[in-house]
């Protein structure tokens, strides 16, 4: 059910009191007003510093005075709708709740409803049982299709020149998840710079997307230029990825195939398991957006719970994508014992809902170092398509580490180095350390304006401890969990030595 006749339904089962999170106070307004229409209802709409103005009899009415705005609600005969704009701000005031508790009962016999359009969700303990929340989507891409066409067609109607069926998908596409508001505006500023709408103009609404996701503060939107050849061995895991290239095609769909859903990938650190996620995103040409589990959580009341909501409908909006969620054990361990009035329960609660419920096509991908502090209920089939551990390199995988990274910095001297060599004497090093080590030996040649050397690379790579060792009852404990079957090995050969 689509958002319109959602509301429509609420409006006619007479919910007194209806909240709508969203920062498109304009788009929401009009869908609002065509609905009450459609339903033969009057419509009011008030904020604090001009009242109401919708009808010019009551034009300033409840002007900085909330609560002459819900006694208007009284004197206004059966059937109107109450649009109070950024009304969540005063909910907190005795009087305010009083009023709207008392017009709750009364508005259910009079086919009367308020809404409340705010930013964000935002209301007290006192209110919650009285209130409807109706989620309000970004726009779908039929949406942003017509828009843009508009759009288009307006600004092109003076040129010879009109986008063609390619250009204005490619449009839509770069501009799902923002706002109608923001694609007019970066829409008006291309037109402005160039007089037309040209397909380049994409790059503008990426810059803008990545702007918006930017002031989330939840979500990053990610550039990789990672390949799957980048990884040094996991082969398992790269054959798995490499058979799932196309799984988000539309022949994929043809074919009845579900969308994938996601993959956790649990480990030593230092692994490959943040570039696996690179990886995956490059290689099926979709979005990588990271998020930062700690950023979820907020210091006020229901605000955690709102950013949850707020980062799965930017992560939807924006699909097919990769939403890459880096070391999820330190966001959600323990969260039974956590004292923080159940909210990261809460949290959790909703998080692992929409994993098992969504239909999008939005690949999770989560890495963990510590797996056996996740909760169990994470780690069920259904959540993710695939566990995989992701143990110490063992020699061969070594020597592909090697030459990926000798390849990266000395792409045409690869040759000079005994990668064979290399492998054997660094028993329990990680990719993450191996690279050290050659930045190390780097630094050392640099220092005595010379290349560096094989030897050098062992030098420094005696220089320095592996997690192997500093860590080593932590590993032990992993390596087990791994080898009790509870996950997948993302290599083909014994991961446990080197």
């Amino acid at each position: 059910m689509d958002f319109e006749a959602e509301l429509n339904l609420t409006l006619r089962a007479r919910y007194p009191l209806i909240y709508i999170p969203s920062a498109e106070e304009e788009r929401v307004e009009a869908i609002i007003t065509n609905v009450a229409k459609s339903l033969g209802r009057s419509i009011f709409i008030w904020d604090f510093v001009d009242g109401y103005q919708s009808n010019p009899t009551d034009a300033g009415m409840g002007k900085r005075n909330p609560l002459q705005a819900l006694e208007f609600v009284d004197k206004v005969p059966k059937g109107a709708v109450f649009v109070l704009r950024d009304f969540d701000r005063f909910l907190e005031d005795v009087a305010i709740a009083r009023k709207l508790k008392n017009l709750a009962r009364k508005l259910k016999s009079e086919a009367q409803n308020i809404i409340v359009i705010a930013s964000q969700i935002n209301i007290p303990d006192s209110l919650s049982e009285f209130f409807s929340i109706l989620e309000f989507p970004l726009p779908n891409p039929n949406e942003l299709k017509t828009e843009i066409e508009q759009i288009a067609s307006s600004a092109n109607s003076n040129n010879d020149i009109q986008l063609d069926k390619k250009a204005i998908d490619d449009l839509v596409r770069a501009g799902q998840g923002l706002s109608l508001e923001r694609i007019r505006r970066v829409l008006a500023k291309a037109i402005a710079e160039n007089g037309r709408l040209h397909p380049d103009d994409v790059e503008l609404i990426l810059e803008e997307k990545r702007q918006s996701i930017r002031q989330t503060q939840i979500l990053e939107f990610y550039p990789s230029t990672t390949e799957i050849s980048d990884i040094g061995g996991l082969d398992n895991l790269k054959e798995w990825l490499l058979r799932r290239g196309s799984a988000f095609s539309d022949r994929a769909r043809k074919y009845g195939l579900p969308h994938p859903r996601g993959l956790l990938l649990a480990g030593i650190q230092g692994t490959g398991k943040s570039l696996t996620a690179k990886a995956i995103s490059h290689h099926w040409h979709l979005p990588l957006l990271r998020l930062d589990v700690g950023r979820l959580f907020a210091g006020l009341v229901g605000e955690s719970e709102s950013r949850t909501r707020q980062m799965v409908q930017l992560a939807e909006a924006l699909s097919p994508c990769v939403l890459w969620i880096d070391e999820i054990d330190k966001a959600f361990a323990g969260v039974e014992g956590r004292g923080d009035s159940g909210t990261t329960n809460r949290v959790f609660g909703t998080f692992l809902t929409w994993m098992a419920e969504k239909t999008s096509p939005v690949f999770v991908v989560a890495t963990a170092n510590n797996i056996r502090t996740l909760p169990p209920e994470l780690l069920r089939k259904g959540r993710f398509d695939e566990v995989f551990f992701v143990g110490l390199p063992n020699q061969d995988e070594r020597s592909q580490i090697f030459a990926v990274h000798l390849s990266k910095y000395r792409p045409h001297n690869t040759r000079a180095y005994d990668i064979d060599r290399l492998a054997y004497e660094t028993i329990d090093f990680s990719g993450a350390e191996i690279e050290q080590g050659i930045i190390e030996a780097m630094h050392i040649g640099f220092s005595q304006n010379r290349d560096f050397t094989t030897d050098d690379i062992l030098e420094a790579a005696s220089q320095i401890v592996p997690l192997a060792q500093t860590a080593q009852q932590e590993i032990q404990v992993l390596q087990e969990w791994a080898a009790s079957g509870k996950a997948r090995l993302a290599s083909r050969q014994n991961v446990f030595r080197g």
